[in-house]
């Protein structure tokens, strides 16, 4: 499995960023995809996951009403909409996939179920 996350950088407090996932190298029908993200000293903290087959979303409650998750299974890329972002959203994002066995899993929110990891790319927010 391989993942590749690319789309942060440097945004202005209010502004919008889009990251990306690339997935490949497996079947995702029953894996779950997502997003946390990591500030120095801080343990990997969960943003938002989607179950690849269903496209059924999930979200850390403080986040949903400016974070969006989705999945084009066409592409095998899953995407985080990031809307009004605020300083404390500056981290480093990690997309990461967790093989449930299931179409119908919910998606767990413990860093260390998720099995595959991609390299982080780093959101900077300027106030």
């Amino acid at each position: 499995v391989q993942l590749q996350a690319s789309g942060g950088g440097l945004v202005q407090a209010g502004g919008s960023l889009r990251l990306s996932c690339s997935a490949s190298g497996r079947d995702f029908a029953k894996y779950v995809m997502a997003w946390f993200r990591q500030t120095p000293g801080k343990e990997r903290e969960f943003v938002a996951a989607v179950t690849w087959s269903r496209g059924a979303t999930y979200y850390k409650e403080s986040l949903k009403d400016r974070f969006t998750i989705s999945r084009d299974k066409a592409k095998g890329t899953m995407y985080l909409q990031m809307n009004n972002l605020k300083p404390e959203d500056m981290a480093l994002y990690y997309c990461s996939a967790d093989f449930t066995g299931s179409f119908l899993a919910i998606p767990r929110r413990e860093w260390e179920a998720y099995d595959y990891w991609g390299r982080g790319t780093l959101v900077t927010v300027s106030s």
